[in-house]
């Protein structure tokens, strides 16, 4: 008889020996091994014969970690791994095919095109400065030119530890610059790491950056630029202007002949460092620089600088607001144009706007008496006058609702034409202009050069004001033929005087002679349009009414020069106020234009005072300068003296 503890206890899921024999026959619960045979699938499914119907219900057995094992999962742990291998066999080896094929495109057949991109990513192109070509006279004295020039840098990543004291104190003692604005070059950085290029100076000498140079401080170098430079006292800085801190013309010729000065900037590759620090002279030279050409002028540097003197001094001395000088040859080759007042090119940043401006172009007037000569001209021309012709000439004339007088008070006088030029008679000019009519005077002013521009495509030229005849009112004519109610500039008024000159043949203006290359070669500027406006019988006629202004009757006879026969026209106008719109407190322009030798013209001069104090004729204000520069310009041009006698004109009856 067993005790309680030898007794193990029913499982409650095996059924009695009582119960299986109740049961009777069946599949047998153990193998032939006497091991617990597995229960039909589909008493499995019922929850078992004899089974209680808590059994059927009761949830897989939990795995030791105590989540519940689905029947997927536990029939895929019993499954062979096989098939999973090569599954995942399969998908590496398409994978590994994908990005071995990728890399053969790009390292083989795509390489050059992905290195190109790469390289693009870390160079850049800039540009190389350039010689910029010299602005000279026409003996090839330079009016400005360029010198080379050093950009010095510093690239703190190779600054020796043990120079950087000597660094700092050498940059900072040659440059003028704190020390503490050059450690903080050296100490400078991009993205956290030390930077390549950091700027020191610009414009720095040759000579300063050769000693520099020499103390052989690594991690400081140079880059080649150039420095535009004019010498001191040429009198030419309204003509030539000036370029600005990137090396373009801004004013004047170096602003006209900027593309041809200039040309053209060289190409580097340089590699571009984190933060876009450039380091210099990393990539190749992708062009060369193409060095800019030489232009020539046909200006005579000693007589620019004198005329410059002259029209300076004397609108000083008579405080006048601005003045002007031209000089040109019988073919309108301009040796001179200076302008008052005027500027220091080297230091244009302190000038005004109104210093900066060439009066020649910039600045029209009212021609006055100086334009007679062109009523003359077309008067002779067509034929409706001699200079012999004789006027009846009283003080003053009355057009429609105006009064036209003299400038000098006088009686009714008997002139010829030669004596109205002589002795600039207003009232006399006005009837000569009458028997002319206003259709051929205005043809006259424009075959002349008046209402167009000079052809010299400077900066702020002002052409001037015709007005077409069909809008002239009555008193218009009058006016006119004695150089009101229109308006010129010096150039062009200079430009009449050269054509009388050039037995009646106008040619347009010109500065430049032409352009030398970098070898040497010198390229002539085209020729400049050439038209008859008169006859030659005219012209000579002309000159020899210009030269009796000149005369003892004539209103400058300060214009005499000796040895030399002189012609030319004195010239007084009114001068219309801005402010009020009339000539009321306007004040005077006062103007000389002549030509010597008178029987084998050389040179014109033409000198412009505006607003004149105290002397404001023309006879008196300007006719000195006249001389002066005109006698400069003889003696320059080693003009001879004249050989023949003046013939005695007749100038009244």
């Amino acid at each position: 008889m067993s005790t309680p503890r030898d007794r193990s206890p029913r499982d409650p899921r095996r059924p009695s020996s009582s119960a299986r024999s109740r049961r009777g026959p069946g599949p047998r619960s153990t193998d032939p091994k006497g091991r617990p045979r597995p229960a039909p699938e589909a008493a499995r499914r019922r929850g078992g014969a004899g089974t209680p119907p808590s059994r059927a219900a009761a949830p897989p057995r939990r795995p030791s970690g105590g989540e519940p094992v689905s029947p997927l999962r536990r029939k895929f742990r019993r499954s062979d791994p096989g098939p999973r291998i090569k599954v995942a066999l399969g998908i590496l080896v398409a994978v590994l095919l994908v990005f071995g094929g990728r890399l053969v495109q790009i390292q083989g057949f795509e390489a050059a095109s992905y290195a190109e991109e790469a390289s693009d990513l870390r160079l850049s192109t800039i540009d190389i400065p350039t010689f910029r070509g010299d602005i000279t006279d026409a003996s090839g004295r330079p009016f400005a030119m360029s010198v080379e020039v050093r950009t010095v840098f510093v690239d703190p990543a190779e600054v020796r530890e043990e120079q950087r004291e000597e660094v700092v104190r050498e940059l900072s003692g040659r440059f003028d610059l704190p020390a503490e604005e050059v450690e903080a070059k050296l100490d400078a950085t991009v993205d956290g790491e030390p930077s390549r290029y950091e700027v020191v100076a610009r414009k720095v000498s040759q000579a300063e950056w050769r000693e520099l140079d020499a103390l052989d401080l690594q991690g400081v170098s140079s880059e080649r630029d150039y420095k535009r430079v004019y010498p001191e006292e040429t009198g030419a800085a309204n003509l030539i202007g000036f370029v600005g801190s990137e090396g373009y013309g801004l004013e004047g010729l170096e602003a006209v002949l900027d593309q041809t000065l200039a040309g053209e900037a060289g190409k580097q590759q340089v590699e571009v460092g984190r933060g876009g620090t450039r380091i210099p002279m990393v990539g190749g030279l992708a062009s060369e620089p193409v060095p800019g050409r030489t232009v020539r002028l046909t200006l005579d540097q000693d007589l620019q600088w004198y005329a410059q003197q002259a029209i300076t001094e004397r609108a000083e001395e008579l405080e006048a607001e601005a003045g002007t000088v031209v000089v040109m040859n019988r073919d309108a080759e301009i040796r001179a144009m200076a302008s008052y007042p005027t500027y220091d090119q080297n230091d244009f940043g302190s000038s005004t706007p109104e210093q900066r401006r060439n009066g020649a172009v910039a600045d029209a007037f009212e021609p006055g008496s100086t334009n007679k000569a062109i009523t003359a001209a077309a008067a002779l021309e067509e034929g409706v006058t001699t200079p012999d012709t004789v006027y009846t000439v009283p003080y003053s004339v009355k057009r429609y609702d105006q009064v036209f007088r003299d400038s000098h008070e006088h009686p009714t006088q008997r002139l010829t034409l030669n004596g109205i030029m002589a002795t600039s008679s207003n009232v006399g000019t006005i009837q000569v202009a009458e028997q002319l009519g206003e259709e051929r005077m205005h043809e006259y002013l424009r075959r002349f050069g008046f209402g167009r521009p000079t052809g010299l495509d400077l900066p702020g030229e002002n052409a001037g004001v015709l007005t077409d005849p069909a809008d002239w009112s009555g008193t218009h004519l009058p006016s006119v033929s004695f150089g009101h109610g229109l308006s010129v500039n010096a150039v062009q008024l200079a430009g009449v005087y050269a054509t009388i000159a050039n037995d009646g043949v106008r040619t347009e203006p010109t500065l430049v002679a032409g352009t030398v290359g970098e070898e040497g070669d010198f390229a002539a500027a085209p020729e400049a349009a050439r038209e008859r406006v008169v006859s030659a019988d005219t012209a000579a006629d002309l000159r020899l009414m210009l030269e009796g202004v000149t005369g003892e009757a004539g209103t400058a006879q300060g214009a005499r020069i000796d040895g030399y026969r002189v012609g030319g026209k004195t010239g007084t106008a009114n001068r219309i106020d801005p402010e009020t719109g009339s000539y009321e407190g306007g004040g005077y322009v006062s103007s000389f234009v002549g030509m010597a030798p008178i029987d084998d013209p050389e040179l014109i001069v033409l000198v412009v005072l505006h607003g004149p104090q105290e002397e404001y004729y023309g006879g008196e204000a300007a006719t000195p300068v006249f001389t002066d520069v005109m006698s400069f310009a003889l003696s320059t041009m080693r003009v001879p003296p004249t050989g023949t006698e003046p013939p005695q004109l007749r100038l009244e009856e």
